[in-house]
């Protein structure tokens, strides 16, 4: 019995040779292993010889059958692990392939840009809700529900009074009423006109707010802030002017413009051929908002400033149609 359990076990030696997918596999282990098989056979057997050789007989054959086992066990694990090779189809030696991905938006870049400029003069990042209430919109901000300003800024109107914010401005009036005085902050975000379009004009565009409030703030500390603001973002002289403006949160106001970066100050459809494009409503912030922001004005004074950040992404890039900014033209977009 011994040399017909070794003739077995050299037999299946043999055969595995030629093993090279699952299914031959189970056809082997059923021929050998199975209720079928000469092992099972054998097995059948050990009840029919002498007693005293029983036991030697029943374990010769239950080894075989460990061993048997253990073959076939390591096959299995081994054409698995081939399979699985086979279905990735990965061949560490080959060269990678680069994968298109995304990248930031124009906008989203010089944004980025401009709070870390903030940040640099020690002015903090905050954001605020779009959907917005008349009164931080417009009545904190000294601009009544009959003020000719509000004309200007018609906006998207909402059941109960809500409304689409205008400008960031809507956030002076809550972060005074939030954090009080002293306050340095800006407040970058995206703003809604109800105005038609055309190349220096979109109903959906984002802006920046930027207020400070402190002891003694005067005009010379809001020039100061945005020529160092200025030369930060074009790492460069620009050239830029004020004139008078009128804006009810802010007496006196300024409208500061800068040179057209387009056109060089030639004339263009993008600065409305004058050579200068307004950039930044600005100027000290009036008594009656830090009123409303439970500022004592007679202990406090600030200055607001108001930025286009698509108007500022138009002059870094020259770009000549704002429109392109919100049209997700790839064509476009992949440009930068």
């Amino acid at each position: 019995m011994e040399e017909d359990l070794k003739k077995i076990k050299d037999k299946l030696v043999q055969e595995i040779k030629d093993v090279s997918d699952s299914q031959f596999l189970a056809q082997l282990k059923t021929k050998y292993l199975g209720r079928k098989s000469e092992l099972a056979r054998f097995l059948k057997e050990v009840k029919n010889l002498a007693e005293e050789e029983r036991p030697r007989a029943g374990q010769l054959v239950n080894e075989v059958k460990k061993e048997l086992g253990d073959i076939f066990a390591s096959l299995e694990k081994a054409v698995k692990e081939k399979k699985a090779a086979a279905e990735t189809d990965f061949d560490p030696t080959m060269p990678g392939r680069r994968n298109a991905v995304g990248h930031l938006h124009p906008s989203t870049i010089v944004q980025y840009e401009v709070e870390e400029a903030f940040k640099q003069m020690g002015f903090m990042v905050y954001d605020g809700p779009q959907l917005e209430s008349d009164y931080y919109n417009f009545t904190a901000l000294n601009t009544p529900a009959d003020h000719p300003a509000r004309d200007s800024q018609d906006t998207f109107w909402l059941e109960g009074g809500w409304l689409l914010r205008s400008q960031t401005s809507n956030l002076q009036v809550r972060m005074l009423e939030k954090y009080g005085a002293p306050f340095r902050g800006i407040f970058p975000g995206r703003v809604f006109r109800n105005e038609a379009t055309d190349a220096s004009h979109e109903h959906t565009f984002y802006q920046l707010e930027g207020l400070m409030v402190d002891k003694d703030i005067n005009i010379g500390n809001l020039i100061a802030t945005m020529q160092a603001f200025l030369s930060l973002v074009f790492s460069k002289d620009v050239a830029v002017r004020l004139r008078p403006g009128f804006f009810p949160f802010v007496e006196p106001g300024f409208e500061m413009d800068i040179k057209c970066l387009i056109c060089d100050g030639a004339g263009c459809s993008v600065c409305k051929q004058s050579g200068w494009l307004e950039l930044m409503p600005c100027g000290l912030v009036h008594p009656e908002v830090l009123k409303a922001g439970g500022i004592d004005p007679a202990n406090y004074s600030g200055f607001a400033f108001g930025l286009g950040l698509t108007r500022l992404v138009m002059m870094k890039y020259r770009i000549n149609d704002i429109r392109l900014l919100s049209s997700g033209d790839l064509r476009f977009l992949k440009q930068f």
